[in-house]
């Protein structure tokens, strides 16, 4: 059977899956034994890879409050992972009922999980595409039929550019979603570093994976606001951009980078 370009036998479930073992690490159950395996060896070497993704989580659901809040009826979500309740459109509704979500991800799995939860829905679309080739998500007719880009929209790419390694020209792929972006939109973005422990180890377990672990520093992730304009409080690590409450034990430790920055002009 083939769908949106893939057949049923590419579900690669030999390989540990980045977006399978951040749903275990986050208590899920959408994931295989070979991603629980990696998941346990990440948090071996990287102890705080389980508050980590849960800081990042959260840093993600106080962002999509943010730009809806700020405005923005229209969100753009590419690496989004497998479903996990609240979804960003649960999210975004609770401030604005109208908000439209297009999400996207390059495995299969991730869709089939989330054409089950999201059903037939005008506001919603779930796209099978690939962030390496930026120009076709922004093509895609899904993402067409939801997101009108002569509104502002708000880009998330959340815990994603670190699986792109510097031959993906991740920067490039930034700038072209950038430039698809009307003033006025949004970039949410979290990105794993090693700027506050060696977390060698960590990247050595996705060696194994779909996709490998590029860690960057806050100057390399600085890079991608360029075109945008940070809002307060900056790039920060993920517990304490904007924190609604204390931030979590050994959250110094988190080695995730996170900001939103708005396009103007």
């Amino acid at each position: 059977m083939t769908r949106d370009g893939f057949r049923a036998e590419e579900i690669d479930t030999s390989r540990p899956h980045p977006a399978r073992i951040y749903d275990y690490l986050l208590g899920g159950k959408d994931n295989y034994e070979v991603d629980r395996q990696a998941a346990e060896r990440l948090a071996s070497v990287a102890p705080e890879a389980r508050i980590g993704v849960q800081a990042n989580r959260a840093f993600m659901r106080r962002a999509v409050r943010h730009v809806v809040g700020s405005g923005v009826r229209q969100i753009l979500d590419i690496g989004t992972g497998l479903p996990t309740s609240p979804n960003v459109h649960e999210i975004a509704r609770e401030t604005a009922p109208d908000v439209r979500v297009a999400y996207v991800d390059n495995d299969p799995i991730v869709k089939t999980h989330a054409d089950a939860l999201l059903g037939d829905s005008s506001a919603t679309s779930i796209v099978l595409a690939d962030l390496r080739d930026p120009r076709a998500v922004l093509d895609h007719p899904d993402v067409r039929r939801v997101i009108d880009f002569d509104e502002p929209v708000a880009l998330l790419l959340v815990a994603i550019l670190h699986f792109l390694s510097e031959a993906d020209e991740p920067e490039r792929v930034v700038a072209t979603l950038r430039d698809a972006l009307p003033a006025g939109s949004f970039l949410v973005l979290s990105h794993a570093t090693g700027d506050f422990a060696d977390r060698s180890g960590a990247q050595a377990v996705y060696n194994d994976a779909t996709a490998t672990m590029s860690l960057r520093n806050r100057a390399e992730v600085e890079r991608f606001f360029d075109g945008f304009d940070l809002v307060e409080p900056g790039l920060a690590q993920v517990p304490f951009w904007r924190p609604d409450a204390p931030p979590p034990p050994r959250s110094a430790e988190i080695g995730f980078y996170g900001g939103v920055a708005r396009k103007n002009g």
